[in-house]
């Protein structure tokens, strides 16, 4: 499959929105996603404007959307990477222990999967995370303990486990595996 991966631009709120409700219904979503279809279908467009806006390079650089886009510019995946700082306020999981980029919204289409744009779109936001001018020392993520398939791509790609777990938000016994890679020294 041909694809190029690039940041999302601000205008491109309509992409943004379709993108992730599709992502929303993969019936792994509940798994994958702390967020529903249902909630995020009723999201006016002033909310979906404000994300494209944060997650394009005209955003605060708090947070950085890539895409997986095809010849025909449909996006075939997607993946979102939240920059944390220890002194930050906590968005999910366990504080920041170092200066870090966490992903989050991970997403391939089921026609473009194993056609490597996973691997791309993991490369390409690991790569942006080392690229950032006030340095982070690793890239983490968190995956539910029932998701095999997310957990055995991360550790290909070369993220651990680090042995730290969180209970999913919402969830009486459902717990989050936390993964990283640290930038080599």
């Amino acid at each position: 499959m041909d694809f190029s991966i690039r940041v999302i631009r601000a205008d491109e709120w309509e992409q943004t929105r379709e993108i992730r409700l599709a992502a929303l219904r993969d019936p792994i979503a509940h798994l994958a996603f702390l967020d529903t279809y249902e909630d995020a279908v009723q999201r006016p467009d002033s909310f979906w404007q404000e994300r494209a806006e944060g997650a394009s390079d005209s955003g605060e650089g708090k947070v950085r959307q890539l895409v997986a886009e095809a010849p025909d510019g449909r996006w075939v995946g997607t993946i979102s990477l939240l920059v944390e700082r220890t002194t930050d306020e906590v968005r999910f999981g366990e504080p920041a222990k170092a200066d870090q980029t966490h992903i989050v919204g991970v997403y391939v289409r089921p026609e473009a999967r194993g056609t490597g744009v996973i691997d791309a779109l993991f490369r390409a936001g690991v790569e942006w995370s080392w690229s950032l001018t006030q340095p982070v020392e690793r890239v983490r993520l968190y995956v539910h303990e029932d998701n095999a398939r997310a957990a055995a791509f991360y550790r290909r790609f070369g993220f651990v486990a680090t042995g730290d777990r969180v209970a999913v938000p919402g969830h009486d016994t459902a717990m989050e595996e936390e993964y990283e890679i640290r930038r080599a020294l």
